[in-house]
């Protein structure tokens, strides 16, 4: 009897994808509006958050589906930052809690980026020039520059769907 082996990695191609880290210190929202104002573009909230550690940490994703080049834009938040309450260490005659904030990082490897901006298509170096020096052109905007995804430990952290 003919033992077949099938491997995987056969099957699962990775897409194409452009990767920018966007420093900034402005409200997600406002960032997708002045992406949408600059670009040309129509990024959107997504109606749930991306989740991970069942809730612990959850971050802002907007989305836009661009028919005319069938490429999918992702506008997501780097940091996610959950307090919790823990009871105090020391021994008192009264219960007492303090807060606890906890930091949590799409991208563990980029902990100073705000925002990545994912476009589900590759482009030359000459498009992705004209991208990021537009993205440059906004007065909130610190810097921005490609990542390289096949160097990221975490990339499966950006799988949206």
């Amino acid at each position: 009897m003919a033992v077949h082996k099938l491997i995987l990695d056969d099957f699962f191609e990775e897409a194409p994808y452009t990767l920018i880290a966007i420093y900034c210190a402005v409200e997600d929202y406002r960032l997708a509006y002045l992406l949408n104002k600059y670009l040309k573009i129509h990024l959107t909230r997504k109606p749930s958050d991306l989740d991970y550690n069942n809730g612990k940490s959850t971050f802002s994703i907007f989305e836009w589906e661009d028919p005319k080049y069938l490429t999918i834009w992702n506008l997501v938040h780097n940091v996610c930052k959950s307090e919790s309450y823990q009871k105090a260490s020391q021994q008192s005659l009264f219960d007492s809690e303090e807060k606890i904030t906890k930091t949590f990082y799409l991208i563990p490897e980029y902990k100073q980026v705000n925002y990545f901006l994912k476009i589900d298509n590759e482009f030359d170096d000459d498009q992705e020039k004209l991208i990021i020096d537009t993205i440059l052109k906004i007065p909130q905007i610190s810097t921005s520059y490609r990542i390289d995804g096949n160097q990221l430990k975490s990339k499966n952290n950006l799988i949206f769907s």
